[in-house]
């Protein structure tokens, strides 16, 4: 297979030395203690690089690229003074995946009284795939039924689903919640995106009300990415978690369509989705069926059981070393793709997110430097996460420590090379006591938290962190803001919007000798200190009041 990078391939550090090495690092470490230790940009860039090479192949997890990705963590953890805190004495954890791939012989369309409207053999139109692990996968003559937003949502007042029966038929909905269309603060949470609004809710919801399959609408400015990042992310091979029902609870089909492919579907049955789209914002909308529209599936598909691993390390506390400050990263990427256009096929996944594993390792090293704080600090670069948070999922079902000795911890995923900024953004901003501690570090530095300032695009949901925070641990998930310190907000926005329309989830997203650092390791360094400090303090930080974690925490702590 030819693709248009060279691959440098460095061999990795024996894994044994590196334990070595790691060893009478942290012992160096903790015997001298440099106070003032912290990032380097050199060692922030080396990893980046390393990272995003083509000697990993895009970090997929489980294929030869990322099983090498991973062991390069582990021999950094060793190399940077952690012990080892995954399974049998090694820095591992692993995880128990299932891999399945579409094949080329699948076939998807949609007919309107007999006469095909979509053919979604074609990624331009449409991308679908199945969660059951069976090879053959067939659905015949499926009606469809336009369910707005595909939300039930109780607490809000509010079901698309009532009054129809969905069973054996293909829903198809918008993307987003009722609250972005609407901009109205009293619906769900106005502007700002509820996990209603994420696409894996829709999935696992229209499952439940029995839907045998299911359409997502994409629209750019709601979903926040363009057409070529779904095209891109659903193709090729696909993970989730080993299931006891191997993905038989799940609908047959599931899957996502363009607007305007969508919009001419609908017209031909004589429906205007424009006019479906407004009403489907106003509670107390009602479901549209199309029965002149009908979806036929064969899917075929290679299905198998595969391994890949959480890599974890820690570094003891000295005083109290049961109780655990997490830092956390995702290390993979979307691997290599034929089917994207263009000589270069390796999503390399440089800012996404080598940038947060670089600089989780980075904290480690310089943390192992400063020498042990009283709390003992754990460090986990999850896999999977591309694939629907996997890794940190699993990590929360089996936590490697015990989850009500975890005092809050740090997600760090995407951080864009900006350069140095007076503001770090905190993702889901209001959420946690966490927020006051880096608060405290930025107000050192002359610096001020912004809140998400797309709260629409639903990052809170998005990373990592979010397997925690549904099971109780306060997490914070920050990163470099816009305010560039000389190039001012514009700069800085206008930075993010070239990189998500240009680099997100697409081959592009490589590492450049030319990048100005600064930025990311100004933030490694306040993420760092913030930390530390917390480590070596008594604080138990805690959700706010009010949020919908808060009661979960509580309980937590009551059992510690």
């Amino acid at each position: 297979m030819n693709y248009s990078k060279s691959a440098k391939l460095v061999p990795t550090l024996l894994f044994s030395t590196a334990i070595l090495i790691g060893c009478s690092a942290g012992d160096n470490a903790a015997t001298t203690g440099d106070p003032t230790a912290s990032a380097s940009t050199a060692d922030i860039s080396r990893r980046i690089e390393r990272l995003a090479s083509d000697e990993f192949e895009g970090r997929a997890p489980s294929t030869p690229g990322g099983r090498a990705a991973s062991q390069y963590i582990a021999d950094e953890m060793a190399a940077a003074g952690l012990a080892p805190v995954g399974e049998n004495g090694t820095f591992f954890q692993p995880v128990q995946l299932t891999a399945s791939r579409v094949l080329k012989s699948s076939t998807m369309n949609i007919t309107q009284n007999g006469a095909e409207v979509v053919d979604g053999s074609s990624t331009e139109n449409a991308v679908f795939w199945t969660k059951r692990l069976d090879k053959n996968i067939s659905v015949t003559d499926s009606e469809l039924v336009f369910v707005g937003y595909g939300v039930n949502a109780p607490e809000y007042g509010w079901n698309d689903y009532s009054g129809i029966d969905v069973k054996g038929k293909t829903v198809v909905m918008l993307v987003n919640d009722p609250g972005f269309a609407t901009k109205d603060e009293a619906l769900f949470k106005g502007n700002a995106m509820t996990y209603y609004g994420r696409w894996t809710y829709k999935y696992e919801e229209a499952a439940r009300q029995g839907a045998e399959a299911v359409l997502v609408i994409h629209e750019t400015k709601p979903a926040s990415y363009g057409w070529d990042v779904v095209s891109g992310s659903w193709t090729g091979e696909q993970y989730d978690l080993v299931r006891p029902d191997k993905g038989a609870s799940r609908a047959a089909i599931e899957g996502w369509i363009t607007y305007d492919q969508a919009n001419q579907m609908f017209a031909k049955a004589g429906l205007d989705l424009a006019q479906m789209k407004s009403d489907a914002a106003v509670k107390g909308f009602k479901a549209v069926p199309a029965p002149d529209l009908k979806l036929s599936a064969n899917l075929d598909q290679n299905v198998k059981t595969t391994v890949s691993r959480n890599v974890a390390g820690v570094l003891k506390g000295k005083t109290r070393p049961d109780e655990y400050v997490l830092y956390m990263a995702h290390w993979d990427h979307l691997g290599m793709s034929d089917d994207v256009e263009g000589d270069d096929k390796i999503f390399n996944g440089a800012v996404d997110n080598a940038t947060g594993t670089a600089a989780i390792l980075e904290v480690a090293e310089s943390m192992a430097e400063r020498g042990a704080p009283d709390r003992s600090v754990i460090f986990v670069a999850v896999t999977a996460e591309e694939s629907g948070l996997l890794g940190s999922a699993y990590y929360g079902e089996r936590p490697l420590v015990p989850l009500a000795q975890t005092v809050g911890g740090v997600n760090i995923d995407a951080m864009r090379p900006v350069g140095m900024t007076k503001d770090m953004k905190v993702i889901g901003f209001g959420a946690s006591e966490l927020e006051d501690l880096l608060k405290r570090q930025l107000e050192k530095r002359g610096m001020y938290v912004v809140p998400d300032d797309k709260p629409e695009n639903g990052y809170f949901y998005r990373s990592d962190h979010i397997s925690l925070a549904k099971l109780g641990v306060p997490m914070l998930y920050s990163s470099p803001g816009n305010n560039h310190v000389t190039n001012g907000l514009t700069y800085g926005e206008k930075f993010a919007e070239e990189y998500t329309a240009e680099r997100y989830h697409k081959p592009s997203d490589e590492f450049d000798d030319s990048w100005d650092l600064s930025g990311i390791v100004q933030a490694t360094d306040i993420l760092l200190d913030m930390g530390y400090d917390l480590a070596n303090s008594d604080q138990w930080p805690n959700w706010y009041e009010g949020t919908e974690f808060r009661g979960l925490r509580d309980d937590m702590l009551k059992s510690k």
